[in-house]
């Protein structure tokens, strides 16, 4: 196989490997939606189909160059991923999990917050708003430009900064699952974390559904600090309590 055809079926597989992860992950929580929250997406059908569509077009944008770093980390060793345990202090690993998530966060923060000046609100970051409510299927509802910034943040992270494989897959599962769970419209977590301290800094559905009502809070995607600092928190509201009837969420 040529060099060419070799990076091309790299990026072709890993578009594959996102957007079966996405409908597996997504689709897990829709069904757990509709067991526990019965009629929760009622009347939403035309809008779930418009959430996998960008998504999935979403899911080959972010692909490509996971799909060619991935290549380029097995065969020509480009990036900082690392397979044995021993090559960092083992300390590093959790703490490398952290500085991914810190560094994902603030990239998300401040591409969030520019994504909403108007120009480019109406016309990139209007599709994911489209989802209102939104549902467990909208996680990666993107305009193919807003897809193209999330998509090179944890490829310029691999580049830079050292992380073992493993911890490299709880950041991508992190990420995965927080991005559906902060959009199904319910609360995952139970009350004590969500109100109590924990929930002051971390970021769950209850959080980052009050930015889908208001648009103008509420910006970041695992953390709390970003918000608080720049005065862009406005607190957790009721919006997706697990026994708020749906008609409060509209």
């Amino acid at each position: 196989m040529s060099l060419a055809a070799a990076i091309l079926f790299a990026a072709v597989a890993m578009s594959a490997i996102v957007a079966v992860r996405y409908l597996l992950v997504s689709g897990g929580f829709a069904l757990a939606t509709r067991a526990r929250h019965r009629g929760l997406y009622a009347g939403q059908a035309a809008q779930i189909r418009r959430e996998i569509g960008w998504s999935l077009a979403s899911a080959a944008i972010y692909g490509v160059p996971a799909g060619i770093l991935a290549w380029g980390w097995q065969a020509r060793g480009w990036t900082r991923v690392y397979t044995d345990i021993h090559a960092w202090p083992l300390w590093w690993c959790p703490v490398s999990i952290l500085v991914y998530l810190l560094a994902h966060d603030a990239w998300f923060y401040w591409t969030h917050r520019w994504m909403h000046a108007p120009p480019l609100f109406r016309r990139v970051h209007a599709v994911h708003h489209a989802s209102r409510p939104p549902t467990a299927w909208a996680a990666m509802s993107f305009h193919p430009w807003e897809a193209l910034t999330g998509a090179v943040v944890i490829p310029a992270l691999v580049l830079a900064i050292p992380i073992h494989v493993a911890a490299l897959g709880v950041v991508l599962t992190v990420m995965t699952v927080m991005g559906v769970t902060n959009h199904i419209g319910w609360e995952l977590f139970p009350r004590t974390l969500v109100r109590g301290r924990a929930g002051g800094w971390l970021i769950t559905a209850t959080h980052h559904q009050r930015h889908h009502a208001h648009y103008r809070c509420n910006y970041g995607l695992y953390f709390r600090h970003w918000d608080r600092l720049c005065g862009t928190d406005e607190g957790l509201g009721e919006f997706a309590l697990p026994k708020e009837p749906r008609s409060s969420r509209a």
